[in-house]
């Protein structure tokens, strides 16, 4: 006598299977990642809707809960705009960059340190007291310089606006080893040419600061949350999105890109270079969207990958 196992499940039972199912094709890339640094770009979409807010702090508790040694480098853009307008000051870009006077540098440093960081710490902290909100000004954490940008062949000045040129490695690795998550503004001190204190303090571009993390640290993955799905072979065309490309494939592509991509795909490459193990652009619009990208299988954005990278994880 035999015993059907083929039996029909109502609709609790049927949402139960459809959780197992996703723990279980979760389960190897928490072990891939267990122990790993992973530098995530808090920004877009994820930034300013409340729901999402809340999915990236449930995302990063369950990425440290797991093992994973995450660390958050975020922005601020659109609280800075918002306060600038009502104050009147206006709001100037060049090259993708904030034009940033004393008075604008001011508001920078008011809005990622005293207001988006310390929203996410208190999220992040609804769990458990993990998170320690900070800026590159603290313990010595970021230096930068001067950025020197050129339009047109032309030098322009961005006021005080800078680029990560060194990294405390061993006070983010200190925090990370007592299972603490850095949640990190990228406004840092600025140095002169011989590493020299200058005492002013610079504005640095969330990505280029997460990208130099991720670098020095070498960490494992560099995963940046935007308002874009991805990179597209043909923009705005969906079908065309790629869900991973080798290093040698995106240096050919990167000229190709839009004004609006370019930067961030030469991020991902620059991390890549850097030493990172791969680095991917997730769209921060969808929910959860950096649990998606580090425990499936397809992921939701674009991930770069050295030409002979190899994810440790086979499909069974």
């Amino acid at each position: 006598m035999s015993i059907s196992l083929d039996v029909p499940l109502n609709a609790s039972q049927s949402a139960a299977q459809r959780k197992s199912e996703v723990l279980v094709e979760a389960l190897p890339w928490i072990r891939r990642f267990q122990g790993c640094t992973v530098v995530v770009k808090y920004g877009g979409n994820a930034m300013v809707d409340p729901t999402l807010q809340q999915a990236f702090a449930d995302d990063i508790v369950f990425m440290a809960s797991v093992g994973i040694r995450p660390i958050v480098v975020h922005g601020g853009g659109p609280q800075i705009n918002a306060m600038l307008h009502n104050q009147g000051t206006p709001v100037e870009f060049r090259n993708g960059l904030r034009v940033t006077s004393p008075e604008v540098m001011d508001v920078v440093r008011m809005v990622l340190v005293g207001q988006v960081g310390r929203q996410l710490v208190n999220r992040i902290n609804t769990f458990a007291p993990l998170a320690v909100g900070m800026s590159g000004e603290d313990a010595g954490l970021l230096s930068a310089r001067r950025s020197r940008v050129e339009v047109d062949g032309e030098p322009v000045d961005m006021g005080l606006v800078g680029e990560i040129s060194a990294v405390n490695t061993d006070l983010i690795n200190d925090m990370l080893d007592r299972s603490q998550i850095p949640v990190i503004a990228p406004v840092s001190p600025e140095v002169d040419d011989q590493g020299n204190p200058t005492g002013e303090v610079l504005n640095v571009n969330a990505d280029a600061a997460a990208t130099a993390i991720a670098q020095a640290l070498r960490a494992e993955k560099l995963v940046m949350l935007t308002n874009v799905a991805g990179i597209y072979r043909t923009w705005p065309d969906p079908r065309t999105l790629i869900p991973d490309i080798s290093v040698s494939d995106l240096r050919r592509m990167i000229p190709r890109l839009g004004e609006g991509m370019r930067p961030k795909a030469q991020a991902l490459l620059e991390a890549i270079d850097g030493g990172v193990t791969s680095s991917a652009i997730v769209d921060g619009r969808i929910e959860h969207a950096l649990l998606l990208e580090i425990f499936t299988t397809k992921g939701v954005g674009t991930m770069a990958r050295p030409d002979d990278y190899n994810s440790g994880v086979t499909d069974d």
